[in-house]
């Protein structure tokens, strides 16, 4: 039986997300809940040792964005080219598919840790072919820590599903800003060990953590093609081939 049901690869071209609840094996997660802290107390002692509390769009023990350190990790390489991320990626981009981007995000216990509405290809800030996103729960998920929302394409006020609107970037927390509506969203309230599957052209936010936990996610994003910079020179991030005419690599 397949993963991904052909009524949510429906959705997903139709409102741009879909969720597979409860999908990432048990040793997995725990690997990977491992892993995220103990690159979250790497990140803590970078930035102490540089004397900032901020560094882009992380703030010091209150939100973490912890990109590609997968390199130094069997675990998360093990896991971004595994069974299951590959049918993810055969659903939604198709026969070829490459690793663009991997990176922790984690929501301390702080009431300033929320994150503004954004596209994902609204970092990227030139037209690509828009790229996959699975944002992978590390813990169950709630309105209280701050989980994803989504905002379904039919409701973001845009012209073309294919469209990045223009990004604006929050002085105070560098956060870009896509999307100014009122529309709430859809929050993700799912179990750890679940996968919110959306497009790079999808708007998405998340909340305040308001408990005393962390809330941690790992997104790992993937590509139908190598994305390149804004002139064609090099790779904008990276190509690290998954699928290659159907076949896992």
């Amino acid at each position: 039986m397949s993963l991904v049901r052909p009524e949510q690869i429906e959705q997903y071209q139709r409102e741009g997300y879909f969720i597979l609840e409860s999908v990432i094996p048990d040793k997995a997660l725990e690997a990977l809940q491992e892993e995220c802290m103990r690159h979250v107390e790497r990140h803590d002692r970078e930035m102490e040792a540089k004397g900032v509390t901020t560094q882009g769009i992380t703030h010091y023990k209150k939100r973490y964005f912890i990109s590609n350190r997968s390199a130094d990790s069997p675990i998360m390489t093990e896991f971004l080219f595994s069974d299951l991320m590959a049918e993810i990626c055969r659903a939604t981009l198709g026969d070829n598919a490459y690793l663009f981007n991997e990176q922790y995000v984690v929501k301390a216990a702080d009431t300033d840790s929320k994150f503004a509405w954004h596209q994902d290809s609204g970092y990227v800030g030139h037209y690509h072919r828009a790229y996959l996103s699975c944002w992978c729960a590390l813990d169950d998920m709630s309105i209280e820590n701050g989980t994803v929302y989504i905002l379904p394409y039919q409701r973001d006020g845009r012209d073309s599903t294919d469209e990045i609107i223009r990004h604006e970037v929050e002085a105070r927390t560098n956060d870009k800003v896509g999307y100014h509506g009122d529309d709430p969203g859809e929050p993700a309230i799912v179990p750890a060990g679940s996968i919110v599957v959306f497009s790079s052209r999808t708007f998405h936010r998340s909340g305040a953590n308001m408990t005393d936990h962390y809330r941690r996610c790992y997104l790992a994003q993937y590509s139908a093609e190598p994305i390149m910079n804004r002139d064609g020179s090099e790779l904008w991030g990276r190509a690290e081939p998954i699928l290659v005419d159907g076949a896992r690599v």
